[in-house]
């Protein structure tokens, strides 16, 4: 047993009796403390005497492993205990808790499940959420059906919440007003230097450069957040280039490192460090020494498309909130400095707090555990920010599609089975699925692979097969085993741990040496993914064709990887065509045989635009991919006739046989319906005849597979066909398609040409007529186009009167000698209309 240490008072002490008070009296209570009050480790110690605990366990949930270690063993340490004893931990892969433990800190996750498998949470009396305004979809989860256990299962059962930064008076008023208490915070100013000089410069360079800066200004520990691990080990390699003479110690701070690294880089030693960390660091945790932050500004924020199913994992801007949380490091123990890598306009920009993780998540497990709590309307439960419709919409689909959700939204047995394992309905319907191939062990591994860091520090150095080989080789053979593949020992441990807790819950062996074939991985891959099968593209090697229906192309990391077919296991949803990154081929051998029950048979007729005809196949289709595809001869009249019908559609009208007879009737209605809107004429322009291309010219189509074909169809009579009997009668009554001119010839009228119909008519053929023809009913004149004997345009009239009153003479004078056998009397009026040429005895 250690020695009990005495804290030094902190500003948290001060509101320690109004809280027991309110904890006595209220199920929910929220604490509004800012970092450095000493909110996570003072609270839970002086809660353990009251007696509403009743001698139960309290649990504490806190967002990051490294802050619930840390907490729980700086909790210890206060009582001079081990770990385990009075306060213990649970996190992945440890955990240090006893028969006697009173205070358990766990991470969010572990909670809820908790709650699955005892809904009363019998042994506790207080459940702390700490760091609430972090809003993690595992912490969200876990206050709903904390609460909904506290109203329906345990009305002794206590909640507490704690935040640095959030909104405590909406939070109060969500948990029907529950006790706000307020604390005041410890800590010293800080000076922030905005070095907005860097914008352009690439990350890691631009916080290489400024912590140099930082240190050459000022004495004291360093600590730099950078939004990943990439970044970090780019900004290490620069700064141990840059300052090998320096006594300096820099380290690494991520969720992934070992204990004994993470323990290293938070104790302060003799010399100076530098503290390259995630936003692992930016609450919670305390790390002694600090007086300078330099700040990048950026964080790795998870952004899930319900559209495409898709997460992306993306840099994106903190909030004030977060810019705050990261500055308040360097002045715990003193005044700091801290140095933000962008300017004062773009820090006004920013949100003002975190935008919560329900809001860009992907639903599906939050969906499953609601399904096995027995919720089916998620509105039923407290939340601060319900769940997205489109994302919940989206999230159904998906487990559906998995087994996990009947038709009804039911959770199935199988769902039932994907809950138990800790993991992504995806990864656990693959792993169950692997069970009946005795494939159970690979699937562990390929599940770990896929949910753990990367093991190759080159993403480009392989596919899914050759990390499984790889991870082998570390099995076998440790580090040098791992070197040997380009792969990192470090990864590979926690690969296999993950690996090893799902083979110990499902009671399988151990995995063999030997690796199954790319094609086996690539269907095991299916079983997680099948909306992410691919097939290639004819036209180009690089693109494919996803099974949701979405296109997707090879990034360069995938780049060397493609086959006919695969399974897309990491995808980033992009703009356009997604982004295949990791992938494994598959044979459409296989996916036939394992996924028979996904491909269904389907008779596809189409209009084929280059041959200007019908295509008919039957095709097996998995998702909107074609395994297989062989011509019809008899495809249905119904699907030939639609397939058609869109065919014309989208060549246009123009693709139909037009004769100058049919245009004329098409003018000749139009004429109508604009003189007698109310007659009801139909509307056979182009526009309306190809939207309703289904009832006019459908009748017309049976056996027509092609445009050739469509010649054989006389439009005119189809077009007549739309009349009935008294609109045929009432047509030529007011749209005559010709007209009786006096010297007896029918001349066709022209409807074409403009609001009035066209009478193109010899000037001889008109001798003896006084006023201009008429249509529609005597209400329009027509334009009469007179003509010479050769039947060139001489005049363009409605007016003829006038015409022999004022023109005609001009123009007989300049005809006559042109046309010398043509009749050109003296006096139009009463000369004799004729076709042809003068009489020999008539004078002229």
């Amino acid at each position: 047993m250690s020695a009990k240490t005495t804290p030094a008072a902190l500003p948290i002490d001060a509101i320690l009796p109004q809280l027991r008070a309110a904890l006595a009296k209220a199920p929910v209570a929220v604490l509004q403390a800012p970092p450095g009050a000493g909110k996570s480790t003072r609270v839970p110690l002086a809660l353990l005497a009251e007696d509403w605990l009743e001698g139960r366990r309290m649990i504490m949930l806190e967002p990051r492993r490294l802050a619930a270690r840390a907490t729980a063993k700086r909790m210890a340490d206060m009582l001079g205990e081990k770990l385990g004893e009075t306060v213990g931990y649970q996190i992945r892969f440890e955990r240090r808790v006893s028969a006697g433990t009173r205070i358990e800190v766990v991470t969010e996750g572990i909670l809820a499940r908790r709650l699955q498998s005892d809904p009363e949470l019998s042994d506790t009396g207080l459940v702390i959420f700490d760091e609430f305004h972090e809003r993690h979809l595992s912490a969200d989860l876990a206050l709903a059906l904390c609460r909904d256990a506290q109203q329906g299962l345990r009305e002794d059962l206590k909640i507490l919440l704690m935040s640095a930064t959030f909104d405590g008076q909406a939070l109060s008023r969500l948990l029907d007003d529950a006790p706000l208490i307020s604390s005041e915070g410890r800590s010293f100013p800080v000076s922030i230097h905005h070095l907005s000089q860097h914008a352009q410069t690439p990350l890691p360079e631009a916080m290489a450069t400024s912590i140099e800066q930082a240190l050459a200004a000022h004495p004291g520990d360093l600590l730099a957040f950078l939004p990943g691990m990439h970044e970090i080990r780019r900004t290490r390699d620069l700064l141990e280039s840059r300052l090998k003479d320096e006594d300096l110690r820099i380290c690494a701070l991520h969720g992934d490192l070992p204990q004994a690294e993470q323990d290293r880089a938070l104790m302060p030693g003799p010399q100076r460090r530098v503290i390259l960390a995630t936003n692992i660091a930016e609450t919670s945790l305390t790390i002694e020494g600090i007086r300078i932050v330099v700040d990048s500004g950026w964080a790795r924020q998870p952004r899930f498309d319900p559209g495409s199913g898709m997460t992306r994992l993306l840099n994106g801007r903190i909030s004030k909130a977060s810019a705050d949380q990261r500055a308040g490091r360097a002045g715990r123990l003193g005044p700091g400095d801290c140095y933000r890598l962008w300017g004062k306009d773009t820090h006004q920009g920013l949100l003002a707090q975190t935008a919560p993780e329900i809001r860009s998540a992907d639903l599906a497990p939050l969906l499953l555990d609601l399904r096995l709590w027995g919720v089916r309307d998620p509105d039923s439960l407290t939340w601060l920010d319900p769940p997205p419709p489109a994302a919940l919409a989206q999230a159904e689909a998906l487990l559906q599609d998995l087994e996990a959700l009947d038709d009804a939204g039911n959770i199935t047995d199988a769902g039932r089975r994907m809950a138990a394992l800790p993991l992504h309905p995806r990864l656990a319907h693959m792993i169950l699925r692997a069970q009946a191939l005795d494939l159970s062990a690979t699937a562990c591994d390929l599940a770990a692979l896929l949910s753990e860091r990367d093991i190759f520090p080159n993403p480009a150095d392989g596919d899914l097969h050759d990390r499984l080989s790889a991870l082998a080789a570390w099995r076998k053979d440790g580090q040098r085993g791992a070197q040997a593949c380009r792969a990192d020992a470090q990864a590979c441990r926690r690969v296999d741990l993950a690996a090893g807790q799902w083979r110990r819950m499902l009671d399988c062996r151990n995995p063999d040496a030997s690796i199954p074939e790319p094609d086996i991985i690539g269907l095991l891959l299916a079983f997680a993914y099948p909306d992410r099968i691919a097939q290639q593209r004819p036209q180009d090697p690089q693109r494919y064709l996803l099974a949701q229906g979405r296109g997707a192309k090879l990034s360069r990391r995938q780049g060397q990887q493609a086959s006919a077919w695969l399974v897309a296991a990491l995808v980033d949803a992009a703009t356009g065509e997604a982004l295949i990154h990791l992938a494994q081929s598959v044979s459409p051998a296989l996916l036939r045989k394992h996924l028979a029950d996904r491909i269904r048979v389907e008779s596809r007729v189409e209009w084929d635009a280059q041959a200007e005809q019908i295509v008919a196949r039957r095709e097996e289709k998995l998702g909107e991919l074609v395994l297989g595809s062989q011509m019809l001869d008899s495809p249905p009249p119904e699907a030939v006739m639609a397939a058609l019908i869109a065919g014309i559609r989208a060549k246009g009208i123009e693709a139909l046989p037009w004769t100058a007879a049919a245009r004329q009737l098409q003018a000749r209605l139009r004429f109508l319906r604009e003189q007698g809107p109310d007659e009801n004429w139909p509307d056979l322009d182009d526009a309306s005849l190809l939207e309703t291309l289904e009832i006019w010219l459908a009748p017309y189509l049976a056996g027509m597979r092609s445009l050739r074909a469509l010649e054989r169809l006389d439009l005119h009579d189809i077009l007549a066909a739309q009349l009935d009997w008294p609109q045929r009668s009432r047509l030529e009554e007011g749209a005559p398609g010709q007209i009786a001119v006096p010297s007896g010839s029918q001349i066709r009228l022209d409807y074409l040409s403009g609001d009035a119909p066209v009478l193109a008519v010899k000037l001889q053929e008109l001798f003896g007529l006084a006023d201009t023809p008429r249509v529609a009913w005597g209400k329009v004149p027509v334009v009469l186009h007179l003509l010479s004997p050769a039947r060139r345009p001489i005049q363009v009239t409605r007016d003829l009167k006038g015409f022999w009153e004022r023109t005609y003479f001009e123009v007989r004078k300049e005809l006559k000698g042109r046309y010398p056998r043509h009749p050109w009397p003296d006096d139009p009026w009463q000369a004799t209309p004729t076709r042809g040429l003068a009489r020999r005895q008539s004078s002229q």
